[in-house]
């Protein structure tokens, strides 16, 4: 056997265990200074408010939120046959408030879903 070549891949395992500590005191010392640059920006900024500055409930209450049922406006028509609108005659199309306020509810018999497995309407 050759003693050399012994010493050549011994001498290249540590220098590859060397390698890989001067690697993690690398990161390590990153680490530490990501922290400590952390913890000065958190420095920096102001405090958090107290309670007593915290935003207070209005004197009617807390605010609801208002339900109703809509219905979107028709589109309007051009007045003859050669005759089209243009995008700013469209206008951008709102909704209405509807005349029946009553939420739509599934027919009876209908199967509730697309798809649910059930009759449908027949």
């Amino acid at each position: 056997m050759n003693t050399a070549m012994y010493e050549a891949a011994t001498s290249r395992q540590v220098f590859g265990y060397v390698l890989i500590l001067v690697a993690g005191v690398v990161l390590v010392g990153g680490l530490v200074w990501a922290v400590r640059l952390g913890f000065k920006v958190r420095q920096r900024e102001p405090v958090p408010p107290s309670p007593q500055e915290q935003p207070k409930l209005p004197p009617t209450g807390p605010v609801r939120e208002a339900s109703e049922m809509r219905e979107p406006r028709d589109v309007p028509r051009a007045g003859g046959e050669s005759e089209r609108l243009t995008p700013h005659q469209v206008d951008n199309i709102r909704s209405r408030r509807a005349d029946d306020q009553r939420r739509p509810r599934w027919s009876p018999g209908s199967s509730g879903s697309f798809g649910g497995g059930g009759g449908g309407r027949t």
